[in-house]
Formats: structure tokens, C-alpha cells, sequence
């Protein structure tokens, strides 16, 4: 864990230039708006160790899968989102020398991130090799008003000496991706043409025939003055270029204007992909960057009207919650439902760029309180519209019936390669049924179930049915070879959350085929035909619920990881050497595999989800006999642990977890931060603080608030939107406030009392016990 951004309320700063910290400043600074985004590269060139990455979402590659030993089943490829055409660059030569922070001596370094408003600016001193010292100042934005456009303000000053300057605007689309299985290039051009003032260039991927033009146009000003000289345009491979040269003197300012648009055969034909781009940039160049950085402020001061978290006497954890933020919101704006949120986001492209089960288990209730209702609908109908591919991939592995989702994917098919987790992991099955009761739960669209939702959770619970076998000496029903959340761990038996979502999924398609017999019978009778559903799969669903295996520990009051767990001996981390963390750095997999250690919440990820089903002190014994023993070495982890410690009164451990999950990417706790950012983790920072410190639940169709004050802050205060209204929870040591900022009524209960909040007007719980 590396230190080295300041702390403050809304940016993230940097005030010195180090090489050794650039690819993860290159993550932590990145942009997007949903459509696009990339890493804070720098605009003019850098021969130091850097991550280039431009990225177009729903854009990827089918990469040929690269595994030792082939098995049956095994996906041919992983997809992977493509590192598309770089748009931002601008080189800069000085009397002949280019200006490169690798080789400049660098002063007066700062590079923010202005969160409040999107921007991503920049400013230094730079001495060449030669003695000739020049100011820069950027600022660069990837639009949230206008999404296929990116604009920058890239400014120089001479400051020592006279001479020639020469400025080369430019789009290189002669990338490839870092993670390339055999570092090959997955890009073709179709066309391109460079003209003086800018120019466009057209890439297909080579397999999928994925298009993508981006053009730029831009404009010098030196002194405030338009420059006339006419640059040179420049075509070569997968790369167009206008290059000027004109001689500057000490003190002149020299600012270029940089308009780019990117645009896609996803959302334009492709006969029309250059106009398409033409258009938007000429109107974005007609608007003027100060236009832009005006829309810019104004969608995200929408944004934090919506979204924002206020903590108060602790600006670490204030500036990290609103990081987190940002970064969820720049990464995922739900118009498009072909698109999902891969765990990098826009920032880098470990894990490809694929959706994981993340999304249903993390990122749906971050977008269910914070947008409208059908932002996290389309996550839903995502996975409805692959439903058919689902089907296939447990035909594939040779179910008769049912559907797998798969681990990893881009388009419904599995593209993850590991035995152990593509074919194991089926847990993954429980968290999309989970989110569908979620959403139906917190929005209380229950139409939503005849609609898409009861035809997944039917084919879900087919594919459980299937997967577990009954065992006669038991008079129970068991799941062999699986793997839970904690990786660390393959191919066990009877994981306790795995069988539990399973009988879990079971019972809820069950409540969902009850309701819509009752309440929609027309649609009810349609579902029951088009599925060719028989009284005898529910009547076996039953048989399992009721007969499903859980491994126990009836001396110590807990539900046991998977059968034969406590053979394993049994040591606390805090036992452990700290030169042996973090483990997956240090030990072999053996070892690891071997060990008691877990990775991330396994039976507490269940204890959370299925939270309404148990007591405090079956949590309570749960969690004092797993957290000791986990390493938290996914970033999903430390966000579950700090919600149950909340409800479970552990003031220091919830904080301790909070800040782990909150800081993660800013303070580089897994030393990683340099492959992207943790996207999808950070919305289980947001349910750190909103459903632990916050204690927010729904429970028949009313929302419960248990807000709990850590000792070190103050005073906090969060957003969420609940069936139309939108609710300010005000929490300090002495009262919690609930302000209605719509005119929509809401009904919550608070620390066990209900309240009506009218609409505009608040209600206030005095005299409860809310510090943990």
C-alpha cells in the first residue's frame, strides 16, 4: 500500500511526477461516460512505462483461449474488450527534441481529477536535455452530455527561449491490447483520411467485424490569436496526423484545441459511421470546449443530485466514497441494454472487460437507489436476452435441461478458461436470480416477472435441479465438485452458499409461479406453455428444499464452508508472517488451496444476502469464525465483511473495512491498482455505507433504515431513490433526519418506528441508539 494522492473533499490530486506510479495514476484518473473512456494517458508522448488504453464499450475480441491441456467444454476464446484507436494524442517537438516526461526534468507537477465536474487536468514544467523549459496545462474531458465526443485544452509556454514548435495532432489506431493471449494486433484498417486541420480513421476488429471511426479536428491559438500557417497532413498505417511548425518565443502562449468523436457499427451503419462522427464533431467544434466544459458541470452536478454520499470530520473516507462514485457513474449510464460492467470499467483490461456475476451480486443495488428503476432493469434484461445462450452453455456440459449462465461473457457465451471456475463456480446461477428478486423487491415491479423474470428463474432452477443428486443413507440432497466465492478453494463438496442459493432460487421461483397464477393467470398460463412446465419439476423443486444438505458444525453454531472444512488447520491472519501476504503473491497454489484462508466472503456472502432468514447471533457466530481466517484478497471482500460487522455492532472492524473497500484503487492496497480499477467493487463501497452504516433494507415493499454513526465521523448523509421519491438520510450521533427532496410520499420505518415522509418535507428519529 503506496500513499501518494492527496486527500481532499472532491478531486484527486497528484502533486509530484514519479515514473514508478504512473500506470496506476494512468488507472486512478482514468475517464468515460458510459459509451467510452479510457486511461489518463498523456496526450503528448511518454517512453516510460505506460498502459495505453482508449476503450468503446460493447467493442471486443474474441481472443483464442490459451490453455495447456484442453478439456471438453472449454470456451474456444475469451473475450476482451478491445484497446481501441488512441484519440488524445498531441506530439510536441521543440527545436527537433520531443517533449517526453521520460527524459524532460519535470517540476511543478499536478494532475487532478475533478470529480465534481468530470474534468481531468494537468500541469508541469519541463526542462529538456538542451536547457529549454516549457509550462503545460491540460484539461480533457470524455463528455457526458455528448457521448461520442472527447474534448482537450492542451496548452504551452515557452519560458527560456526562442525557437521552432512544432505540434502534431494525431489518431493511431495501430494499438493492441496488453492482455493479447499471443500478442497479436486485432485491428484491420478500412479507411482513413488526414487533412490539415484534422481527419478520420476507420478500424474493423478482425474477427466479429466490430467498426469504429474516430476523427479529430483542432484548433492553435498562440497568443490568443487563431494560427494561419497550414499544417501538413499525414497518412500512414492506421494512423492520420496534421503536423504544424512556427517559431514561438519566451512567454508566448500556444494553446491547441483538440475535438475528437468515436463512433461505432453498434449504434450507427455502416455506410454511416464517418458522417455520423463528422457530425457530432463539427457540432462539439461549433459549441467550443468552454461550451462543453459547461455541459460537462451541469450533467454531473445532476449526477451528485442523485448519487452523492457527505461524510463529515473524516476527508479520506469522504474523498474515497465520492471516487467510487464517480467511477460508477462514469462507467455504466443504462440506456444501452446490450451493455454490462466489467470489472475494470474504463480503466484498464485485466479480466477483459467481461460481465461477471459482480454485476448481480455488487452493482445492481448502487443503481436501484441512486437512477431511475430502469437503469437496473436493463441489467436484468441483459442477462434475459441471453437466456437462449445460457441454455447452451449447460447443454454443452451435458445438462438435459436448465440454464448456466456463464462466468465470464460478452454475448451470453462462456469465455473464461479456468476448470475450476468456469465449470464450478455455479454459484454465479444464484446471484442473477437474486438480483431479479432485488429489483422486484426494491422497485415492487412485480410485472416484471410475468415479462422476463420468471422465465430465468424457471430455467435457473432447472439447472439446480439437475445439478444436485440425492444421496439415500442421508435422506438428502447434495452438490459435489463445486466451487464457492473463495477461490482459494476448488472442487469441493457441499459448499453451504452454493446449495443455499440453489434451495433459495428453488423457493423463489415458486413465490413467482404462486403470484402470477394468482395476479396475471392470462400470462401465467403463456409462461407455463412456452416453458412446457410440469407439476412434476415443482413438485421435485419442494423435495430438494426441503431435503438439501447444508454442512454444520453443531459444537461451534455454524454452517460449515463445505464438508470437511474444519480438517483443515485452522490459523487466524493475524497469525500469518506478514511477509507471506499477501498470499497469492507468495505461496504456491497448493499451498493456498491447502490452507484455511479465504478469500472473500463465502458463507457470510450468503449470511448477507439471505440476511431476513437469520438471527443476529447465528451472523454474529458465523462471522467471528470466517473473518479471522480471510485474507480479504478480492476486492469484493472487505465491502460484505464491513456491512455484517455493522449490524453486528463491531465499530472498528466495519471502518477498518470500509476504508479498505473504499481506498482499494487510491491507496493501491492489493498492488494492482496499475491493471484498472476495481469498478464493480466499488459499488459494494457504496453498499458499505448505505446498507451497513445505513442499514438500509427492504422488507414488504417498505424501506427500513438502522443508520449506525462510526465513531470517526461526525456526521454523514446518502441519497436514494425508492419508488419514486428521492431520500436525504441525514445520521449524526443524536438523530437520524429523512428529507423527501420530491413530492412523491415515501413510507420507512426507522430503528423500528414507522414514519409517513410527506412530499418536501422530512421526519426526524430522535432518541434512538445509532453509534455502533
Amino acid at each position: 500500500m503506496k500513499q501518494y494522492l492527496k486527500i481532499d473533499e472532491w478531486s484527486i490530486i497528484e502533486e509530484s511526477f514519479d515514473p514508478q506510479t504512473q500506470e496506476i495514476s494512468e488507472s486512478v484518473f482514468s475517464l468515460g461516460n458510459g459509451y467510452m473512456g479510457g486511461r489518463a494517458n498523456f496526450e503528448e508522448q511518454y517512453s516510460g512505462h505506460s498502459l495505453q488504453g482508449s476503450y468503446m464499450a460493447g467493442v471486443y475480441y474474441p481472443d483464442k483461449t490459451r490453455v495447456g491441456w484442453w478439456k471438453n467444454g472449454y470456451p474456444e476464446y475469451f473475450a476482451k474488450v478491445l484497446n481501441s484507436t488512441n484519440w488524445i494524442g498531441i506530439d510536441i517537438d521543440i527545436d527537433g527534441t520531443p517533449l517526453d516526461l521520460a527524459t524532460c526534468t519535470v517540476s511543478d507537477f499536478h494532475r487532478e481529477l475533478n470529480m465534481k465536474e468530470g474534468t481531468l487536468s494537468r500541469s508541469f514544467t519541463a526542462t529538456t536535455e538542451g536547457g529549454k523549459e516549457v509550462r503545460v496545462e491540460t484539461i480533457r474531458i470524455v463528455s457526458m452530455a455528448r457521448r461520442e465526443i472527447g474534448a482537450i485544452r492542451y496548452a504551452i509556454t515557452p519560458l527560456n527561449f526562442a525557437g521552432e514548435l512544432t505540434i502534431t495532432p494525431y489518431l493511431d489506431g495501430d494499438i493492441k491490447n496488453k492482455d493479447a493471449n499471443y500478442d497479436e494486433k486485432f485491428w484491420n484498417e478500412v479507411e482513413k483520411k488526414g487533412a490539415p486541420d484534422g481527419g478520420h480513421l476507420t478500424l474493423k476488429t478482425k474477427k466479429l467485424d466490430f467498426h469504429v471511426t474516430s476523427a479529430y479536428l483542432f484548433d492553435i491559438l498562440v497568443n490568443g490569436d487563431k494560427l494561419t500557417r497550414t499544417a501538413e497532413a499525414i497518412e500512414q498505417e492506421k494512423y492520420v496526423a496534421s503536423k504544424v511548425s512556427f517559431p514561438v518565443k519566451s512567454g508566448d502562449q500556444v494553446v491547441i484545441y483538440k475535438y475528437a468523436a468515436n463512433v461505432t457499427s453498434r449504434n450507427h451503419g455502416l455506410g454511416q459511421l464517418v458522417e455520423a462522427a463528422e457530425t457530432a464533431l463539427h457540432s462539439a467544434r461549433e459549441a467550443g470546449f468552454s461550451a462543453l466544459l459547461t455541459e460537462q458541470a451541469e450533467v454531473w452536478k445532476d449526477k451528485w443530485k442523485e448519487s452523492d454520499i457527505i461524510i463529515e470530520g473524516d476527508v479520506s473516507a469522504q474523498q474515497a466514497i465520492r471516487f467510487n462514485i464517480f467511477q460508477l457513474n462514469q462507467t455504466y449510464t443504462g440506456e444501452d441494454d446490450r451493455l454490462n460492467i466489467g470489472p475494470k470499467g474504463f480503466t484498464g483490461e485485466k479480466y477483459g472487460g467481461s460481465t461477471y456475476w459482480d454485476t448481480e451480486a455488487y452493482c445492481v443495488p448502487f443503481y436501484l437507489s441512486t437512477a431511475d428503476s430502469s437503469i437496473a432493469r436493463n441489467l436484468l434484461i441483459y442477462r434475459y436476452k441471453h437466456l437462449e445462450k445460457a441454455k447452451e452453455n449447460a447443454r454443452k456440459l451435458g445438462f438435459k435441461k436448465g440454464a448456466l449462465y456463464p462466468m465470464v461473457t460478452m454475448n451470453g457465451e462462456e469465455c473464461h478458461n479456468e476448470w475450476e471456475i468456469t465449470f464450478e463456480e455455479i454459484h454465479r446461477n444464484g446471484a442473477i436470480a437474486y438480483a431479479i428478486y432485488n429489483y422486484v423487491n426494491y422497485t415492487g415491479d412485480q410485472a416484471y416477472l410475468g415479462q422476463y423474470g420468471l422465465e430465468v428463474l424457471v430455467e435457473i432452477s432447472r439447472f439446480w435441479e439437475e445439478r444436485v443428486h440425492y444421496v439415500p443413507h442421508k435422506d438428502k440432497y447434495v452438490m459435489l465438485g463445486v466451487t464457492g466465492p473463495n477461490e482459494y478453494e476448488n472442487n469441493v463438496n457441499n459448499n453451504w452458499y452454493t446449495n443455499r442459493m440453489a434451495s433459495w432460487t428453488m423457493e423463489y421461483t415458486l413465490e413467482a409461479l404462486a403470484y402470477l397464477q394468482e395476479n396475471e393467470s392470462t400470462r401465467y398460463a403463456e409462461l407455463v406453455d412456452k416453458l412446457e412446465l410440469e407439476e412434476a419439476e415443482t413438485v421435485k423443486w419442494n423435495e430438494i428444499i426441503a431435503k438439501m444438505y447444508y454442512a454444520a458444525d453443531e459444537e461451534r453454531g455454524i454452517f460449515l464452508q463445505q464438508d470437511g472444512f474444519l480438517d483443515k488447520e485452522i490459523i487466524q491472519v493475524k497469525d500469518v508472517l506478514p511477509e507471506n501476504l499477501p498470499l497469492n503473491q507468495k505461496w504456491s497454489w497448493d499451498r493456498i488451496l491447502r490452507s484455511c484462508f479465504i478469500k472473500q466472503a463465502d458463507v457470510l456472502q450468503g449470511l448477507y444476502f439471505l440476511g431476513d432468514r437469520y438471527d443476529l447471533e447465528t451472523k454474529k457466530r458465523n462471522f467471528d469464525f470466517y473473518e479471522p481466517i480471510t485474507v480479504h484478497e478480492s476486492s469484493l471482500s472487505p465491502c460484505i465483511h464491513s456491512i455484517l460487522a455493522c449490524e453486528l455492532g463491531y465499530k472498528e472492524k466495519a471502518y477498518e473495512m470500509y476504508l479498505r473497500t473504499s481506498r482499494l484503487d487510491l491507496d493501491n492496497y492489493n498492488n494492482d491498482t496499475e491493471d484498472g480499477c476495481h469498478t464493480t467493487s466499488m459499488a459494494g463501497t457504496w453498499m458499505s455505507i448505505v446498507h451497513g452504516f445505513g442499514g438500509l433494507r427492504v422488507q414488504s415493499g417498505r424501506l427500513i433504515l438502522n443508520p449506525s454513526n462510526p465513531g470517526h465521523w461526525t456526521a454523514y448523509s446518502f441519497k436514494i431513490m425508492f419508488r419514486g421519491s428521492r431520500l436525504k438520510v441525514n445520521v449524526t450521533d443524536a438523530k437520524v433526519t429523512v428529507v423527501n427532496e420530491t413530492d412523491i410520499p415515501a413510507s420507512i420505518t426507522i430503528h423500528g418506528k414507522d414514519y409517513t415522509v410527506n412530499g418536501l418535507s422530512s421526519v426526524t428519529s430522535e432518541g434512538s441508539s445509532v453509534t455502533v
